[in-house]
């Protein structure tokens, strides 16, 4: 009798509201799954579907002027056999190019001056931070149509301008080819520095101070602090900006559209660009789709380039 009321015991124990709970936390913690069950669904739905369903696109004639398609290669073969695609790489490879290099160099130093500032309490550092986060806050749009007006070749062009005070003959920023991939790129730059500043600068409060204190110590100059010490501290840090602003860049267009247009001829119509109006002003899908899968082999071609670049470096 009392073994039985024992179990009877045991019993009402294991089936009370507080084992069922802990039981139900033990199974969900062995099944992590129901936990990111929701996340991937919205993956799926906003970002793995749309790139099947483009790269299903890319492989067949479709337009927005005929509801009817079929299947073919013929989108691949037109835009790889089309001469302007050598123009565009050309023009997006040089945009992303300097974009990389300046976003990241300008950020770094913009960020080390920060840092320098706090530290010794300078006049103007929190001004100098929020001018720095103001251009991000901009609408890259706005900041484009404020980049063609200084560098209009009008009598308004606020450059051209100060070279005429100057007694200095006018620069055809967007007129000229060469020249106006580089005002786009140099616009680029400006708007996108922000994103460098914010995570370099949020690199550099994870290298312990205690690294700089040993260097001063031992008689360390700046330079050899700077590569020795902070560089690596930084190392993933640059390698997320790098990757980060590349994909930007690289999927950017609200910046030369209102800039340049595309201009002068083809000169500046990035990847991006060029996949717009491929859809929107010819109305050719198909061949939209197919820049469109490109410019994702690319991005996936340089990110993985990068990391295993910094990988190899560690």
């Amino acid at each position: 009798m009392g073994l039985q009321r024992r179990h009877s015991g045991e019993d009402r124990k294991t089936n009370s509201p507080g084992a069922a709970r802990s039981a139900l936390r033990f199974n969900q913690g062995d099944h992590p799954f129901w936990w990111l069950c929701p996340v991937a669904i919205l993956l799926a739905v906003f970002y793995v579907y749309p790139v099947l369903e483009v790269l299903r696109t890319s492989f067949t004639d479709a337009t927005l002027l005929d509801t009817s398609y079929r299947y073919t290669l013929g989108s691949y073969r037109s835009i790889l056999a089309d001469p302007a695609l050598l123009q565009i790489l050309e023009a997006t490879f040089v945009f992303v190019a300097g974009s990389v290099i300046g976003q990241t160099a300008l950020g770094l130093l913009i960020a080390l001056a920060l840092q320098a500032g706090l530290k010794r309490h300078l006049f103007g550092v929190r001004v100098v931070r929020v001018t720095v986060l103001a251009t991000w806050v901009v609408p890259s749009v706005a900041s484009a149509i404020a980049w063609q007006l200084l560098l209009s070749e009008a009598d308004f062009g606020l450059f051209n301008a100060m070279l005429r005070f100057t007694s200095l003959p006018p620069v055809p920023w967007l007129s000229e080819p060469w020249m106006a991939v580089q005002s786009a790129t140099v616009a680029n730059i400006w708007y996108g520095t922000a994103l460098s500043v914010i995570l370099l600068y949020a690199g550099l409060q994870t290298i312990s101070p205690t690294l700089y204190e040993a260097a001063a110590v031992d008689g360390a100059t700046t330079s050899q602090t700077f590569w020795h010490i902070t560089l690596p501290g930084l190392r993933p840090t640059l390698l997320i900006n790098i990757i980060i602003v590349s994909v930007l860049s690289l999927n950017t267009f609200e910046i030369v559209m209102p800039l340049t247009g595309g201009g002068p001829g083809r000169s500046t119509e990035v990847l991006a660009l060029a996949a717009y109006n491929m859809v929107f002003h010819d109305f050719n899908l198909a061949q939209g789709s197919v820049l469109a899968v490109l410019m994702l082999l690319i991005n996936l071609a340089v990110a993985t380039t990068v990391w295993l670049l910094f990988r190899g470096s560690r």
